[in-house]
C-alpha cells in the first residue's frame, strides 16, 4: 500500500477514534449496569455501541474485516488483505468508575505487519497516531520515548489480568523494585503503551495482553523510537501474548527480569 493511501486511512482512523470516544463519553452518564466477564473484566452497553459504530464505518469506507474485543473476528479474515483491530473502550473499569483513564484503540494490519495505530483518550483529549515508517504524534505534534533523559528512576507501568497468576504479577513487581525501577498500574494497556511512546512512562510490561489492547500502542512505541518484543509472533493476534515495550535503554534490563518461557522477547 502506498503512503498516500495509508495517509488517507490514518486520517479516517483518527476521525473515527475521536467520534467513537465522544459517543462513549456521552453514554457514560446513562449506562445500564455493566456485565461481568470475570471478576476484573467488564463490558458495558457503551463498549458494544462503540464497536458497532467502528465496524459500521470501516465496512462503509473499506469493506474490510475487523477483529474486536466485543464481537470477535469477522469470518474468513486472515489479515493478508488487511485487518482492523479494535478495542472500543480500553480501561472499561476506569470508565465505569468515572476515571479519565480509558481510550479507544484502532489499528490496521496487513500481512502480519501493523501499518496504522491510533489511540484516543477522550477525557484528556489526547489523540495518538502512528503510521509505519512515518513517526508518531500526539495531537499532531511528534513524540518520542524518554531515552531516560530525565535521569531519574525509570518508571514502568505493569498491567495485570487474570490470565496470569497474581503471584507472577507480584514476583515481577518485586524484581522491578530490586532492580531500582518504579512501577505503576493504571488500568489501560493501550494508554500505558501510548505513555511509553510520549515519554511519560519508560516502559510497559504485561505478562499476557490481548491484541486489541496492544497493537496500536506497539506501533506508537516503535515509531517513537522505542523497542517492543515481537508480540504478534505465533498466535499473538488471536490468543494474545506477553508485551514488553520500553525506551531502548531498558530493553535488556527489563528482558532480563522475565523467565525464558514467559513470552517471545525477540525484537521486532
Amino acid at each position: 500500500m502506498n503512503l498516500h493511501e495509508l495517509a488517507g486511512r490514518q486520517r479516517f482512523a483518527e476521525a473515527l477514534a475521536v467520534r467513537a470516544g465522544k459517543l462513549a463519553l456521552e453514554m457514560r452518564s446513562t449506562l445500564a449496569p455493566a456485565e461481568a466477564k470475570s471478576a476484573i473484566d467488564f463490558c458495558t452497553e457503551a463498549d458494544r455501541a462503540v464497536e458497532q459504530l467502528v465496524r459500521g464505518e470501516i465496512a462503509a469506507a473499506y469493506g474490510e474485516p475487523v477483529l474486536g474485543e466485543e464481537y470477535g473476528q469477522d469470518a474468513g479474515a486472515d489479515g493478508s488483505a488487511g485487518l482492523w483491530v479494535v478495542d472500543p473502550i480500553d480501561g472499561t473499569t476506569e470508565y465505569i468508575h468515572g476515571s479519565g483513564r480509558w481510550c479507544v484503540s484502532l489499528a490496521f494490519l496487513r500481512d502480519g505487519a501493523i501499518e496504522l495505530g491510533v489511540i484516543y483518550e477522550p477525557v484528556g483529549n489526547r489523540l495518538f497516531s502512528a503510521c509505519a515508517g512515518q513517526g508518531a504524534s500526539m495531537n499532531g505534534d511528534p513524540i518520542q520515548v524518554s531515552r531516560l533523559e530525565h535521569r531519574a528512576v525509570p518508571v514502568i507501568e505493569v498491567g495485570w489480568s487474570e490470565r496470569r497468576s497474581l503471584d507472577a504479577y507480584c514476583d515481577l513487581l518485586h524484581m522491578l523494585v530490586a532492580s531500582r525501577m518504579e512501577f505503576r498500574r493504571r488500568g489501560s494497556g493501550a494508554l500505558g503503551l501510548a505513555d511509553v511512546a510520549c515519554g511519560v512512562n519508560d516502559g510497559y510490561v504485561e505478562l499476557h495482553i490481548n491484541s486489541w489492547d496492544a497493537v496500536a500502542g506497539i506501533l506508537l512505541v516503535r515509531e517513537a523510537g522505542g523497542w517492543t518484543n515481537d508480540f504478534l509472533a505465533g498466535n499473538g493476534l488471536t490468543e494474545g501474548n506477553l508485551i514488553l515495550a520500553a525506551t531502548p535503554e531498558l530493553h535488556q534490563p527489563l528482558a532480563a527480569l522475565l523467565p525464558a518461557n514467559s513470552g517471545r522477547l525477540q525484537p521486532y
